[in-house]
């Protein structure tokens, strides 16, 4: 393991003293036992972390494999809970200072450890794209978890990093005081694994609950005064900046951003923020939009639910060899006070390598870093911002700037 590092003020003493710095849930998924290998290699000398689960036979199996990674881990706690536990949930939020989770669908599971989170002051991460899930957290627990210091930071995978710190980055390049406009262009070739198809497929088959959720959080939420935050849809349009086919993705990560905007005077006093997949070639365009439609309407009907769910089941994904040929790009292009700049956020497999790394490096740095002293439901730009910034840059994910202008 790493060197050794020293706590921040504020992780030494947070909450009292707790018998471990970072515990992670699920850690026998696919994407746990990534997370797991990702912080057997990483987390630094003296980091007091353990795998969590509600297997004790698999969590043996895992700590085995770690332990050929690296004998030390021969000796990591293994810790009992199910998620929906809450007496178990509330004794594994109250050991820990950051905890980690990979348990999807989060809207079906992950309540319980948000809410154990928030009551018990820690820090919590999590890999969810599901937006009524981010919402209803923020009516139910952003109150407590500002109360008690609780850093509730939702997705902190792929979901939503690269557009969420690929914009902070962008905007870090344009002026100040200004209005600014940032595009994201995302392309991959990525597969997915049973676990990413289970909570898209539940997320598609939820959207008058979606919809609830995003009405009870505008009724909550603060209102804006003096300044302006837009996260439109956009329209399908060929991208003369990226050359591409540009399609507008209704996923969580444009409210992502918006957020982190609306939260960060930085973003300037009239910000807006769009995000599309990328495309080469107009029939790949088409073809993948009529198959999300597709997809989409087969998810509102329970029985073709289930059918698509067992096609792929939970704890699989792609083998070592196919995530090795992964990679993904976001292109942004940013505009504001007479400057363009285009930037770009790059990496490899982004389902499963580089968001096990982002899930990981993220619970680090709210375990170690010097972070803003803030507390409720954040985004990761508001919460860690340049710290998680640098961290993932150390890692491997390649932050630029392309062109400026």
């Amino acid at each position: 393991m790493n060197e050794e590092v020293q706590q921040t003020d504020r992780a030494a003493t947070g909450g009292g003293e707790r018998t471990y710095d970072i515990v992670l849930f699920g850690a026998t998924g696919f994407v746990g036992a990534l997370t797991a290998a990702y912080l057997a290699a990483h987390a630094p000398a003296g980091c007091r972390w353990a795998l969590a689960g509600r297997d004790p036979g698999k969590l043996e199996r895992l700590r085995e494999q770690l332990a050929a990674l690296d004998p030390a881990c021969a000796d990591l706690p293994l810790l009992r809970a199910d998620a929906a536990d809450p007496d178990a949930v509330r004794e594994l939020a109250a050991s820990t200072r950051v905890l980690a989770t990979t348990v999807g669908p989060y809207v079906l599971h992950g309540a319980e450890l948000v809410a154990a989170c928030a009551r018990a002051g820690t820090d919590y991460v999590d890999l969810t794209g599901e937006p009524e899930f981010v919402d209803r957290m923020y009516v139910a627990h952003d109150a407590r978890a500002r109360e008690t210091g609780a850093r509730l930071v939702h997705a902190c995978g792929f979901d939503s990093i690269p557009a969420d710190l690929g914009a902070y980055f962008t905007v870090g390049q344009l002026p100040q005081g200004v209005p600014l406009q940032v595009d994201g262009f995302m392309r991959s070739n990525a597969l997915f694994s049973g676990g990413t198809l289970a909570s898209a497929l539940t997320a598609m088959g939820r959207g008058p609950q979606t919809l609830a959720a995003a009405h009870e959080r505008r009724l909550h939420e603060p209102r804006l005064h003096g300044r302006r935050v837009r996260g439109p849809l956009g329209a399908p349009r060929f991208s003369r900046e990226t050359g591409t086919w540009a399609l507008p993705l209704p996923t969580l990560d444009a409210r992502i951003v918006t957020r982190s905007a609306a939260a960060l005077e930085r973003y300037g006093p009239d910000f807006r923020y769009r995000q599309y997949a990328s495309v080469k070639h107009l029939p790949v365009a088409v073809g993948g939009t009529a198959a999300v439609g597709a997809t989409a309407a087969l998810a509102q009907v329970p029985a073709a639910r289930r059918w698509l769910m067992n096609r792929w089941e939970p704890g699989r994904g792609p083998d070592a060899e196919r995530r090795a040929r992964s990679w993904f790009t976001v292109r942004f292009v940013g505009e504001g006070g007479g400057r363009r700049v285009f930037t770009e956020v790059s990496g490899g497999d982004p389902g499963y390598g580089e968001t096990a790394k982002m899930l990981a490096e993220s619970a680090l740095c709210l375990a170690y870093d010097a972070l803003p002293q803030r507390a409720g439901q954040l985004t990761t730009a508001v919460a860690m911002g340049d710290a998680l910034l640098d961290r993932l840059q150390k890692a491997g994910i390649r932050f630029r700037v392309a062109h400026a202008r």
